[in-house]
């Protein structure tokens, strides 16, 4: 047997909430700064109850619920009902259109659509096209909303009788989680109980996490960061979460102590717009030990970060397909956090060729994660089998991302394959010249993408953000490159922007860029 053995969702949670009923779970800041509160006992007894509404509404075991939520405390009662009662949760982004929802919610043929009175609009208009949809659920709204079901109304008499729920194993399906489509449509990654077991053990581990510890969530709780390293961490060891509605840049210290918050998570760009803000010292006075974080950021703003605002830093290396972190720095070792850190606990981490080889030392390659499928890697990908087959070869996951290794053994993000750029015969990491541009002073955030190019297969383009109140022409910045780059890796042209497209985390979409230049060019 394994560390996660027959574990379910239902049975941890439960463990918890018979251990300690009175310890606080759940803090909760709404987007008006209202705070509410849950204890594990509370929490547990209200999973139950909708657990038992959702099995009255004719949800089976097995079958999809989409989960169309900002951050709530409904999210999480949502979640771990459904995992009681076997249910799978489609957690969605609630900015999503709705002929992306009607392709998630088709492909997955979901019975439930589970969201908030500012979004019924959308499932509305696409009611005709979406026939599995058998009701809507909607959250925090007092009183009746026509041709929809009230949360509040569901549970306020349901049993917490639990006898009569479907047997559910750690090796059953719970969660399905689309990855965000740049050619292509998203595709539907499969979880397993035993995955969120084994991420939120591996994590716990990995940072030391206790349960005097307050996991601080202000990233979407539909993405997998939020849900694998927050929730599921805290969850393992009896911690507590604090959750805010919203990222706030101006507000992020200031929640994190009103909410008791001590590791948090972030990406890069949440991490350059809180540097942006004016600085305040009091904000050192922060409970926070540890923010861990992936995607690039300067070296300078990385420094700065820590010493602001008195808190370590721990990059990491994780997809959602992948589930734990394959990678990431060390708690009490030598911070590398220019790197993506070193093989963790429970994963084989190498770099190969095209051909599926590992390269030389020193060399580049594509990221491997060695692994168990439906434990320590996804299941696999809904109705894709091909998909499947590409991305998982003889439990190898496949990530797609380019990086090289030093002599102490920690990897170096390179790029996405498909964002290197093939100019005159030479392979061109997007990311490398991003990070020369960044170490301009002017240069807040910086996006380099491949154009094509008659004569030299792609030319270079770089799109620049400045900082505030920052000037510098197009001229300087090549300059710039030019001093540090070789002459094939220096920009051809730069375009000013005040920000980029981005995904709900904040990554940059490089395929929007590429897209709308090419419609300018026809």
């Amino acid at each position: 047997m394994d560390l996660i053995g027959n574990r379910t969702l239902c049975s941890v949670l439960r463990e918890s909430a018979e251990q300690q009923p009175e310890k606080s779970f759940l803090h909760f800041e709404d987007q008006n700064g209202i705070l509410f509160e849950k204890n594990y006992g509370d929490f547990f007894q209200e999973v139950l109850r909708f657990s038992n509404a959702l099995l009255k509404l004719g949800i089976k075991k097995g079958d999809h619920v989409v989960l169309h939520l900002p951050n709530n405390m409904e999210f999480f009662t949502a979640w771990f009902a459904l995992a009681e009662i076997g249910g799978i949760m489609v957690p969605t982004n609630i900015l999503s259109p709705a002929d992306e929802m009607k392709y998630m919610i088709t492909h997955s043929e979901a019975v439930l659509v589970i969201t908030e009175e500012a979004y019924i609009e959308k499932f509305v208009s696409i009611k005709c096209e979406t026939p599995t949809i058998q009701n809507i659920i909607i959250t925090r709204h007092q009183g009746k909303f026509e041709g929809v079901l009230n949360f509040n109304e569901l549970i306020k008499n349901e049993s917490v009788n639990n006898a009569h729920f479907p047997t559910v194993l750690s090796e059953d399906i719970v969660a399905l989680l689309y990855t965000s489509g740049t050619t292509s449509k998203p595709k539907g990654v499969q979880l397993t109980h035993a995955n969120y077991i084994f991420t939120g053990e591996l994590m716990a581990r990995t940072i030391a996490l206790t349960p005097e510890d307050r996991t601080f969530i202000v990233l979407p709780l539909f993405h997998g960061n939020a849900q694998y390293y927050s929730t599921m961490t805290a969850i393992m060891v009896g911690a507590s979460i604090a959750v805010t509605e919203k990222f706030s840049a101006s507000r992020y210290f200031k929640q994190a102590k009103t909410l008791g918050g001590t590791v948090g998570s972030l990406f890069a760009a949440p991490i350059r717009m809180i540097l942006a803000k004016d600085y305040d010292e009091d904000l050192r006075d922060n409970p926070l030990r540890l923010v861990l974080f992936a995607q690039a950021v300067a070296e300078h703003q990385l420094m700065q970060f820590e010493e602001q605002f008195d808190v370590k830093l721990l990059q990491l290396y994780g997809m959602t397909e992948t589930v734990g972190i394959p990678l990431i720095n060390p708690l009490f070792g030598k911070r590398k956090n220019m790197s993506i850190g070193r093989p963790s606990i429970g994963y084989e981490v190498q770099l190969v060729d095209e051909h599926g080889l590992p390269v030389r030392q020193g060399e580049v390659g594509q990221i491997a994660v060695k692994g168990i499928p439906g434990r320590t890697l996804m299941k696999g990908y809904f109705k894709n089998e091909q998909a499947t087959n590409d991305t998982l070869k003889d439990n190898w996951l496949l990530t797609g991302d380019n990086a090289r290794i030093d002599e102490e053994g920690y990897f170096y993000f390179v790029d996405r394959l498909k964002d290197m750029i093939k100019r005159s015969g030479e392979n061109i990491a997007a990311h490398e010249v991003e990070g020369v541009l960044a170490k301009h002073p002017a240069v807040f955030e910086a996006a380099v993408i491949g154009i094509p190019d008659e004569m030299r297969d792609e030319a270079i383009k770089a799109y620049v953000i400045l900082q505030a109140g920052a000037t510098v022409s197009e001229e300087a910045l090549i300059e710039h490159c030019r001093e540090r780059l070789a002459k094939f890796k220096v920009p051809d042209r730069i375009e000013f922007m005040t920000d980029f497209p981005r995904t709900a985390v904040g990554k940059i979409q490089k395929h929007v860029l590429r897209n709308s230049y090419l419609m300018t060019k026809n």
